[in-house]
């Protein structure tokens, strides 16, 4: 089984602010802006909506939005007849997820850049600096999670996933275009679905505490030797830290007892 982080969500060239961890762990990943059909004001976390929230905190971005990958219907204010959690790529990222292998029983977790938010004068807005480590800062944590049940790279089977974005007549003209549909349940937890959303717990953030976002953690499992490709360790104490520079979206973890065991741990 291999393990693949997949950087998602709104950063600093794609949406401009990080995406918010509510007062309950909750962690809503901004799809990042885009020309698809889909916009913020049709997602939702309860009665409110992402526009609503965006607008709080200062978003200055477009209405569309690129909800890839697509995991829970929990998120939308409309349900979708026959929808299914999945995940798209195309291009670069597409060739590299299959030049390493990704195959059916193999697990995304997905990550991205967060930070708490509060209520402040009828308005969210986000955690100021603190003594805490995570409260007041900005980070990368894990969010979220699919396991591949089947691959699609035929056109026809795409489409048929007519709301997804990977579902569009210009991505599925491109040969490269490849979308990965959620097992039904997860392997490593049987009591979970194939694919869902994760909330906050310290064990899933990835960022080195009191370091920029990027700077993580050393774990063997994601060290650089360790991982699928050529990626050097730019951190600028490499002893304490990993920092993968660069514009990248995934990264294949080898395969291992080691890094399944604190996949299954990510996801419990």
């Amino acid at each position: 089984m291999k393990i693949i982080l997949s950087r998602k969500g709104f950063d600093s060239a794609n949406g401009g602010i990080v995406s918010p961890i509510m007062a309950d762990g909750a962690m809503l990943s901004f799809p990042i802006p885009s020309k698809d059909d889909t916009t913020f004001d049709s997602l939702c976390y309860g009665g409110l909506r992402y526009s609503e929230l965006l607008r709080d905190l200062n978003y200055r971005g477009g209405a569309q939005c690129h909800i890839d990958p697509d995991l829970s219907q929990e998120r939308r204010v409309e349900r979708i007849d026959g929808w299914v959690p999945a995940f798209g790529q195309i291009n670069a990222a597409a060739t590299y997820l299959k030049n390493i292998g990704v195959k059916p029983g193999d697990i995304f977790l997905f990550f991205g850049n967060f930070r708490f938010v509060e209520r402040w004068c009828g308005r969210y807005r986000y955690c100021r600096n603190s003594a805490d480590p995570y409260r007041g800062r900005d980070l990368q944590v894990i969010w979220g999670y699919l396991q591949v049940g089947e691959i699609l790279t035929a056109p026809d089977a795409q489409r048929k996933l007519y709301w997804h974005p990977h579902a569009s007549a210009a991505r599925t003209a491109n040969p490269t275009n490849t979308i990965f549909k959620a097992a039904e349940t997860l392997s490593l937890d049987e009591g979970l679905p194939g694919a869902g959303l994760l909330p906050f717990d310290k064990k899933r953030v990835l960022t080195l505490p009191g370091a920029p976002k990027a700077t993580w953690q050393r774990n063997e499992v994601y060290d650089e030797n360790h991982i699928c490709g050529n990626r050097s360790n730019s951190a600028k104490d490499p002893e304490k830290g990993i920092y993968y520079a660069g514009i990248w979206q995934e990264l294949g973890l080898m395969e291992s007892d080691a890094c399944t065991a604190w996949a299954r741990d990510m996801l419990n």
